[in-house]
């Protein structure tokens, strides 16, 4: 059985105090079991202080983003060796805000998988589909595009990764994909990590994930766990999810 992962993205969340506050109660509240892994993706800045508070607990951390380049003349982005230095695991890349925003494509979030990898960290790679494109009956074919970009790039690397699907329109909206919606999404990404010789990969569900869904997500067969928004922010609740 694959373990269970539960990750906070923390977005563009927080201060030193509340911060140091809800890192507290993670590094002592949390206390790992067989096959049950806690972790948090901060803002850049806090990188340091969820190390300091971290380090040593069974929480792992992480960033929301790295660049695709070594380094170079890019003002205002961060390297993955620049994150690695401060003792990060993961890094979250392509998630549906970066490619909305940022108008982020499949080519440079697979270039950012890459860069986080050669850095020794380990990316969690965002899929999902818009409302419109789900209405439309397109939910497989944009999902398995993102996918299938990230498995063409990174070859048996892609072992190496964990992918969340995050369908957009269930994100910060208090929307959820059901249990019965997402464990389809999921399955079709499994069989095309299990085809790549992946198939160990976690396959993570975001999308307004709280304590009262947690535990429904969690009981299908292909959901390995949560990539958590607004409710990794309060530390009851997502330690609630983290235990569903």
């Amino acid at each position: 059985m694959r373990d269970k992962l539960i990750v906070g993205n923390w977005k563009m969340n927080g201060d030193l105090a509340t911060n140091a506050r809800l890192l507290g109660r993670l590094s002592t509240d949390w206390h790992a079991t067989q096959g049950r892994a806690l972790a948090v993706c901060v803002p850049a800045p806090y990188l340091a202080q969820a190390r300091a508070a971290l380090d040593g607990s069974d929480v792992a951390w992480g960033a929301q983003d790295v660049s695709e380049h070594r380094a170079g003349a890019y003002t205002g982005d961060v390297s993955a060796s620049m994150v690695a230095e401060f003792g990060a695991r993961y890094a979250i890349v392509g998630h549906s805000e970066r490619r909305q925003l940022h108008g982020e494509t499949d080519a440079i979030v697979s270039a950012k998988a890459r860069a986080a990898l050669a850095a020794g960290l380990t990316p969690i790679g965002c899929v999902g589909e818009t409302l419109a494109e789900r209405e439309r009956g397109e939910t497989d074919a944009v999902v398995a595009r993102q996918l299938d970009a990230l498995i063409e790039a990174l070859g048996r690397d892609i072992a190496r990764i964990v992918v969340a699907y995050e369908p957009v329109w269930a994100i910060g909206t208090g929307r959820t994909a059901s249990a019965a919606q997402a464990q389809p999404v999921h399955a079709m990404l499994r069989s095309r990590l299990v085809r790549a010789g992946a198939g160990d990969v976690a396959v993570l569900y975001g999308g307004s994930v709280k304590a009262n869904n947690a535990a429904a997500l969690f009981a299908m067969p292909d959901i390995d766990g949560a990539l958590v928004g607004g409710a990794s922010l309060d530390a009851d609740e997502f330690l609630m999810i983290g235990r569903a």
